[in-house]
């Protein structure tokens, strides 16, 4: 669910400024998976620009503080979920931790950093939602830990219908800031594509979904 319509395309016009995002229906990008994709997204940027980070934090308080997740504390994906999960979990005056993407091999093998109680009311923070197996398996993980997983907030989604399915099937609330259907159309309304390539970007999401 887009928490805003304006914010979404406000937070697309960001990504894209930034180069955050990247669109190029042209010369395709391949992806760690070996995906040929038009679209190359790596949210970590947005860290780097004060005001930008900003906007994200804000947003994604305001989205929480709307919810009816009333959070005890925040967990961040990592790696990308980390800092703006540090950054949302500070303002609000909350406990933070982070999940990893499996269990260390050493030391006391923690999957997750920080410390989390029983039955803690806990809002997931995450950058970017493709199919959702990486997100959800935070969730899982947290829930493992006993804790009360209440939703996730993410700054951009692809709409894919696997990830839709995905998160209802875990029953995981998901809020984003943006989404891939609103950054098409601020890609659009400033020029960053042409019409011509509009079926090439609709063409891809429906490959994957």
């Amino acid at each position: 669910m887009i928490y805003n319509k304006d914010i979404a395309l406000k937070t697309a016009e960001l990504l894209l400024k930034i180069k955050a995002v990247k669109l190029n229906p042209k010369e395709l990008f391949t992806w760690a998976s070996g995906i040929k994709s038009p679209i190359y997204c790596d949210n970590r940027i947005t860290l780097s620009y004060p005001e930008i980070r900003t906007f994200i934090r804000q947003n994604f308080v305001r989205a929480i503080e709307e919810s009816s997740f009333e959070p005890e504390a925040i967990s961040g994906v990592a790696t990308g979920g980390i800092a703006q999960g540090a950054l949302v979990a500070q303002e609000l005056g909350l406990p933070f931790s982070y999940v990893r993407s499996g269990k260390k091999e050493h030391g006391l093998s923690n999957q997750i950093e920080g410390e989390v109680r029983h039955g803690q009311r806990i809002v997931v923070v995450e950058d970017l939602i493709s199919t959702g197996g990486s997100s959800l398996s935070a969730v899982h993980a947290l829930r493992e830990a006993g804790c009360n997983i209440k939703g996730m907030v993410a700054i951009f989604t692809y709409n894919l219908s696997k990830a839709e399915k995905a998160f209802k099937e875990a029953d995981c609330a998901l809020i984003t800031l943006t989404d891939y259907d609103h950054l098409i159309q601020k890609a659009l309304e400033i020029g960053y594509i042409a019409q011509d390539d509009i079926k090439i970007l609709q063409d891809f999401k429906k490959s994957l979904s």
